[in-house]
């Protein structure tokens, strides 16, 4: 039976980690004993401070973990080290781990800790590697407007992404996703994948074969909150593709008479103007200048190129409302201009 270690933190890879569990428990229950795997741990972030009183709060993982272990009475041990050094690596090997699966752990590894394995790591990577190495794979596909995207599982390296690829799967774009649900995706197709890599590893006794990455690579960058907020000179088309790409973390957001004001979910007016003819596709306004308001459209902002039409909108410290309700309670917007 191959015996699986599993790193993740967020929701997306407690998605996955769902995922991979039932299957692990089906390959346990089959009569077919040569695709048996388990997972024997998981290996997440400590918890972090959160909310107003700073309490410390578990990864999505972690949480997952207990609600299954709980559930099926099941022993998964969790580790939940502030950093890999020897006691972590000690605690690791008492569960006998033969590989590592890996999705947004969030933490460089070292040979030393991949000496535990027998069979090494494998990452589920959210791009079409060697294209956005890195740790923002997801929201720069969609910044980049980008007419598809995808995810490799890779043989893990010590150089971050440049591990050779077992699997890459292709997926098209909407124009419409944003960084969540796109990830969200990757998390369910990316699992299917990993259990049929666990059961042939298990079944084989070593991984598939992995083919070395192909094309230059680029590289996505570290988003920081500011990142988020909104240059209404740019296009409509690049601050709907920012709003998509920025969902959930950090946000766009922007200034409405000295306050912050996030633009939860917008839509470039291109997209609707075949819709309804009524909606410009472009004014002489300064960029950043509120329109109008329309009913079964949303509020309409000029941009440096083309109209922004914001459909849900959040006042700092307060709720995400729906463009009519933010507009009931808000006076003097109409004519105003965002900064």
């Amino acid at each position: 039976m191959l015996r699986v270690l599993y790193g993740g933190s967020p929701a997306a890879a407690a998605k996955s980690l769902e995922l991979i569990l039932k299957d692990s428990a089906m390959s346990l229950s089959s009569s077919l004993k040569s695709d048996q795997y388990k997972i024997v741990g998981v290996l997440t972030n400590p918890p972090s401070p959160q909310g107003r009183h700073r309490e410390l709060v578990p990864t999505e993982v972690a949480k997952y973990i207990a609600i299954w272990n709980e559930a099926r009475g099941d022993d998964v041990k969790v580790f939940t080290p502030e950093h890999i050094r020897q006691e972590a690596r000690d605690e690791i090997a008492a569960v006998k781990p033969d590989i590592f699966v890996c999705f947004a752990y969030g933490h460089i590894l070292g040979p030393k800790f991949f000496s535990l394995f027998a069979h090494g790591g494998i990452n589920l990577h959210p791009s079409l590697l060697p294209k956005y190495r890195g740790a923002t794979p997801v929201p720069a596909a969609i910044l980049n407007r980008d007419s598809e995207t995808g995810f490799s599982i890779q043989k893990m390296a010590l150089g971050i992404d440049e591990g050779d690829v077992i699997v890459q799967e292709r997926m098209g774009l909407a124009h419409t996703e944003t960084a969540e649900m796109l990830l969200n995706k990757t998390a369910l197709y990316g699992a299917i994948a990993i259990t049929n890599i666990l059961r042939q590893t298990a079944r084989c006794g070593s991984l598939p074969p992995a083919m070395p990455q192909e094309g230059k690579p680029s590289y996505c960058t570290i988003i920081k909150k500011e990142d988020g907020r909104i240059n209404w000179k740019d296009s409509a088309e690049d601050i709907d593709a920012k709003i998509r790409a920025y969902t959930p973390w950090p946000g766009c957001f922007t200034t409405a008479n000295g306050q912050n004001l996030r633009i939860v979910k917008a839509a470039a007016a291109t997209k609707i103007a075949l819709q309804d003819n009524s909606i410009p596709k472009n004014t002489n306004a300064v960029p950043g200048m509120v329109l109008a308001f329309i009913k079964q459209r949303g509020i309409l902002i000029q941009t440096g190129d083309g109209i922004l039409i914001a459909t849900e909108l959040q006042w700092q410290a307060k709720k995400a409302m729906d463009y009519k309700s933010f507009m009931n309670g808000t006076r003097n917007f109409i004519g105003s201009v965002l900064e």
